[in-house]
Formats: structure tokens, C-alpha cells, sequence
């Protein structure tokens, strides 16, 4: 019978590319949950995009995590035709290679998200993940683009005042760069999926998570639980892409693909804005009711933690080619803009 139903699943989420009453649907599966802020605010501009391309043009639905494939296998299914696209967090992938890890976040490397724009924009960050998919998966994927919206708020059910605070502590963090950081500073890292931060959290099970944005945390109400969250965030900084399959690519007209060349920079533009504002007017609101205590580490912390991350980009981008080649290109990008002398 649960053979049966996968099957009838697999059949219900119909082809990667369907056809439409007027051209052709790429179903995009993403990293957001389901009903949550950032999910809301893809779905919005799903329809700004299905506008821009009129009547008969390529139409998208991004739908939301897992809602297809399992996280970790979303790049499987866009190059097997399962799925038209993929549009979540690069870190996911890192069970494959570090590369994705270093590319996905580099953890206290940036201080903007504009600086982690600029680089997948014009900074080679682009280029480099399709030359990672041509040798990886020849053939099979397109990189649209990438991008960073929000420097991250880091949650926690206990105060983290500083440096030393970290000792210790139990934090959901992805597996890669930031559960090294996180190690080498002295917690306890444990590999997560964002939806599952909540339970985690209420259980005991971690103390702190590297979750979201501060409005996506709060939507998802980990500030019922967690009441001690680090805003600004002092750490991740996460990069999302949007890949699809070169056959979904192929199926577009140049027009539908310049579009969605444009759609996807101005949605990441607006979406950091848009997030930026209600992380602010969110941490505002629980400042104000008192029931949250929100916590900014001093400079010299946040220093001395980018000096333990700067440690371990060296030591997780030596564990490949690939992943020293990500580092590099990371790092000549950071020169050219005062990051690193």
C-alpha cells in the first residue's frame, strides 16, 4: 500500500515541466516552509513573473520545502526531470562537496547581504556555481543566479552574551562551515532541517539555532520558546540559488529566460528590504512588550569570532579542489572591496 501511494505521489506532482493552457508550468521547489513569510512573499512574485511573461509565455510555481523531494535531493530531481528547479540554500548540498558549504555561507565572512549579491552578481559567485554543475552534472543544470537576503538572527533559549558563551551550547547548525565554526568556537553542533527547529528547541534537544531571518524566526514562533536571540546576527549569512534543469532552461524562450534573469535579482533585492524592515519592526515590537531580550555582541566578539571562521574556511576548503577554488573565488572578490588586505 505505501509503495502504491509514492507512486500515485510521484504521479500527483505530475512532470518538472508541465503543460499549461498556454505554454509550459516549471514547478520550483524552495527551501521556505510552507505558509511562512519568505514562502508568501515567493509566491507573490511567482505571480509578478507569470505577468511579466503574458498569456503565453513560461509560467513558474515555487512551491515550498520538501513539498516534492526531500531537501537534500532536490539537485537530483531538477537534473532527472522530476523537478524544473531548484531554489534553496547552497549549504544543503554539502554532504556532496565542501564547495557547496563555502559557497553556501561563508560564515562571518560578509557584512552585508548587498556585499553577498554583488559577489554572485558580478563577483564571479554565478560563474562558478555553473562551472561546478557543467563538471558535476554535465549537461543537466542552469544556473539562473544566486543571492543573500538576510544576515541571519540566531536564536537561543539561553543567553549568548559573548565569545565564551558559546562553550558548550548545543546549536542546530547545517553540516559544513558553520558547524565547524560553531565546534571550533566551543558548541555543539547538531545538522538540522530549518523545519524542524521549532520541536528541537522545545525539547531540549539543541539550545540555540542558526535558523532565519528575524521575521522569518518570529513567524514560525521560535521566540515563544527561544527568547534570547542575537540580532543583528554575528554569523550566517545564507546564499540561495535558483537552478534549473537546462531542459526546462532549453524550453524557454530567450525573452521567458531574460525575464527570469531579471525576476530573480529583483526579487532577492526586494525580499532583502522587505526583510530588513520587519526584522527591525519585529525586534522593535518585542523590545518594547519585554518578553524577549535581544542581544548585540559587542565588536571585540564579533571580531574574535570571525577570526576562529576565517580558521576554518582554510580548513573545511582544503577538503577539495572545488572547495579551495569556491574560497578563492571568494576571497579575491572580498579584496576588491576592502574584506580582506
Amino acid at each position: 500500500m505505501n509503495k502504491l501511494k509514492s507512486v500515485c505521489t510521484a504521479l500527483a506532482v505530475a512532470l518538472s515541466v508541465t503543460s499549461a493552457s498556454a505554454g509550459t508550468t516549471i514547478n520550483i521547489q524552495a527551501t521556505a516552509s510552507a505558509g511562512d513569510w519568505v514562502q508568501n512573499f515567493y509566491e507573490e512574485w511567482a505571480d509578478k513573473y507569470n505577468a511579466m511573461t503574458g498569456p503565453d509565455g513560461t509560467k513558474i510555481e515555487v512551491m515550498p520545502f520538501q513539498a516534492v523531494v526531500p531537501y537534500r535531493e532536490t539537485l537530483d530531481a531538477v537534473a532527472n526531470g522530476i523537478l524544473g528547479g531548484d531554489m534553496s540554500a547552497i549549504s544543503y548540498f554539502t554532504g556532496r562537496d565542501q564547495l557547496f558549504s563555502i559557497m553556501g555561507d561563508l560564515i562571518a565572512g560578509y557584512d552585508t547581504v548587498d556585499q553577498v549579491q554583488t559577489f554572485c552578481q558580478y563577483g564571479g559567485g554565478k560563474e562558478f556555481m555553473q562551472k561546478v554543475y557543467d563538471e558535476t552534472m554535465p549537461g543537466k543544470m542552469h544556473v539562473v543566479g544566486c543571492a543573500a537576503f538576510s544576515r541571519e538572527a540566531l536564536v537561543s533559549t539561553t543567553p549568548i552574551n559573548g565569545l565564551e558563551d558559546l562553550k558548550g551550547l548545543k546549536i542546530r547548525s547545517p553540516e559544513g562551515l558553520a558547524s565547524e565554526v560553531f565546534k571550533r568556537a566551543g558548541a555543539a553542533p547538531v545538522a538540522l532541517p530549518y523545519s524542524e527547529v521549532f520541536t528541537s528547541l522545545e525539547k531540549g534537544v539543541v539550545d540555540a539555532a542558526d535558523a532565519s531571518s528575524y521575521i522569518n524566526n518570529s513567524a514560525a514562533g521560535l521566540y515563544k520558546i527561544a527568547k534570547y536571540p542575537l540580532y543583528p546576527g554575528i554569523h550566517s549569512m545564507a546564499t540561495f540559488q535558483l537552478v534549473l534543469s537546462k531542459d526546462a532552461w532549453d524550453s524557454m524562450s530567450e525573452a521567458d529566460q531574460v525575464a527570469l534573469d531579471v525576476w530573480f535579482t529583483a526579487m532577492f533585492v526586494s525580499l532583502a528590504r522587505a526583510s530588513d524592515l520587519e526584522d527591525k519592526r519585529i525586534a522593535a515590537e518585542d523590545t518594547a512588550a519585554g518578553d524577549i531580550t535581544i542581544i548585540n555582541w559587542a565588536q571585540e566578539d564579533r571580531d574574535g569570532f570571525r577570526a576562529i571562521a576565517s580558521e576554518a574556511w582554510e580548513a573545511v576548503a582544503a577538503k577539495s579542489e572545488l572547495a579551495t577554488e569556491a574560497l578563492n573565488t571568494h576571497k579575491a572578490f572580498m579584496k576588491t572591496i576592502g574584506l580582506l588586505d
